[in-house]
């Protein structure tokens, strides 16, 4: 239970946010994304179905529409835990970037995941969003490790921790519930320290 006279904070730190490079804009997600979230999705159904998280046996139920799912990201976004971004390219939503379980504290600590319309793989801007994104957690979000962890067979994913240039420390066996199953996971991290002039200043160099 919440103690009497809880409120939660107008914004946590680094959040919302919007932002843009050229033609890429990250901003947070909306009820009005909707239809385009959902054509989307459902038009790379099979595209993303190996990488999608379920919901194991005893877990917590996951929204049943849209609109709940968006309240949910939106308030763990007012409440400093997450920052629900999607992607949008040349004004068209390509897909989604979300900054997961943000501890602050001694930790200053985030997860980043990810997905993107297959029609727009393979130019780059992955990569280039979740640099963004990383940068901004670093900035504004005043967080200082961040880690992506990717399936061993997802060789997309690879390739854009590769592109990033993020370490490789650790292995997780059976680390989250993917398409019905514990999968196990390849661990990748970077701090702050790390890229001093940014992420995107990385993967432009790159």
């Amino acid at each position: 239970m919440r103690p009497l006279g809880w409120a939660l904070p107008p914004t946590a730190p680094g959040w919302p946010a919007r932002l843009v490079e050229d033609s890429l804009v990250l901003r947070p997600i909306e009820v009005s994304d909707g239809p385009a979230w959902t054509a989307t999705r459902q038009r790379n159904a099979v595209w993303l179905q190996p990488w999608e998280a379920t919901v194991p046996p005893g877990g917590d139920a996951r929204p049943t529409s849209f609109r709940q799912l968006v309240g949910r990201l939106r308030r763990a976004g007012r409440e400093g835990t997450t920052m629900p971004f999607v992607i949008e390219l040349e004004g068209r939503l390509v897909g989604q970037v979300t900054v997961n379980n943000i501890v602050r504290g001694s930790a200053l600590f985030a997860s980043v995941g990810y997905w993107l319309d297959q029609g727009v793989a393979g130019r780059g801007v992955m990569p280039r969003a979740v640099a963004m994104v990383i940068d901004h957690c670093f900035t504004a979000g005043r967080l200082h490790r961040i880690e992506i962890c990717v399936r061993p067979e997802n060789t997309n994913s690879l390739r854009v921790v590769e592109k990033l240039g993020l370490r490789e420390v650790g292995y997780a066996p059976r680390f989250l519930h993917i398409d019905g199953a514990w999968r196990d996971h390849r661990v990748f991290a970077i701090t702050a320290e790390e890229v001093p002039d940014g992420l995107l200043a990385r993967v432009r160099e790159g």
